[in-house]
């Protein structure tokens, strides 16, 4: 059998014309990834990346990032992801993830990509993953796995907690 390990990414096509306005928008709207300070960094049909650099605010005891704030963005870079591919005139909502964190997050910034695996009308399969980058190196520390749904008719706006 040949190698497997070669095979090209997945390549997608966006169903919404304003698929990268509609997710830049969303983004801006997130109050978390503000408040960490995250930037939304590239987007493309199937995935995005999300930059974080580091603050002292967001390390657990040993200085480290802290592996809530880890999840947050690696959620957010993936469900990002199965964005792009959702049609016009929907949101996106995870419903469920699963995250390995494969070593320590120390360094200077955490940088999170997310991409589709599978597509679907209802429901989109993500990975997520989440390096830390310390003296220029980057280290994998996370893996994730993430189901999306789709949500039909839910606008994607701020709601009043008023």
């Amino acid at each position: 059998m040949d190698d497997l390990a070669h095979c090209p990414p997945p390549r997608f096509e966006a169903r919404d014309p304003h698929w990268r306005e509609k997710v830049e928008k969303s983004f801006a709207r997130q109050g978390i990834m503000a408040f960490l300070g995250a930037q939304l960094y590239d987007v493309w049909p199937g995935g995005c990346e999300i930059r974080l650099p580091f603050r002292p605010e967001l390390c657990q005891q040993h200085g480290y990032f802290h592996a809530g704030v880890t999840a947050t963005v690696v959620d957010s870079a993936a469900g990002y992801a199965g964005f792009t591919l959702m049609p016009a005139h929907t949101s996106v909502l995870t419903v469920e993830f699963k995250i390995n964190l494969l070593a320590p997050a120390d360094g200077e910034a955490l940088i999170a990509r997310g991409e589709v695996v599978k597509p679907g009308k209802h429901l989109v399969i993500t990975q997520g993953r989440a390096w830390v980058v310390k003296e220029g190196r980057p280290t994998l520390c996370a893996l994730m796995q993430q189901t999306l749904m789709t949500m039909y008719g839910k606008s994607e706006t701020s709601h009043d907690r008023s």
